[in-house]
């Protein structure tokens, strides 16, 4: 059984900083990509972040020279760094990992708020 835990959601002012963490558990032979989505209120689930296992990233345009992601592979963890918060980035973030078992599978965390306001 996989699980991906995250944890550092939370409520911050505009132009604050919040750290995401996830970590994978459970057995498994490989991870391949991790990564962040996103779903604000009244809105499609969305593509924050990825990192793959040879650290290649990619970023939504709209948190692109804000957010930063990286990863462990050694702990089977994923961590987004938010700076320059703004009330858009107000969502559930979910953190998603392409894991082999007997297949690929995608697998997805339960979800953490992070709220930008004032």
């Amino acid at each position: 059984q996989v699980q991906l835990v995250e944890s550092g959601g939370g409520l911050v002012q505009p132009g604050g900083s919040l750290r995401l963490s996830c970590a994978a558990s459970g057995r498994f032979f490989r991870i391949n990509v991790m990564g962040w989505y996103r779903q604000a209120p009244g809105k499609e689930r969305e593509l924050v972040a990825t990192i793959t296992r040879d650290g290649s990233t990619n970023y939504a345009d709209s948190v692109k020279g804000r957010f930063t992601i990286d990863g462990d592979n050694a702990k089977s963890t994923v961590s987004l760094q938010m700076n320059n918060l703004e009330p858009e980035d107000t969502a559930v973030y979910y953190c998603n990992a392409l894991i082999y078992i007997n297949n690929w599978t995608n697998y997805w965390g339960i979800g953490t708020l992070v709220t930008v306001s004032s």
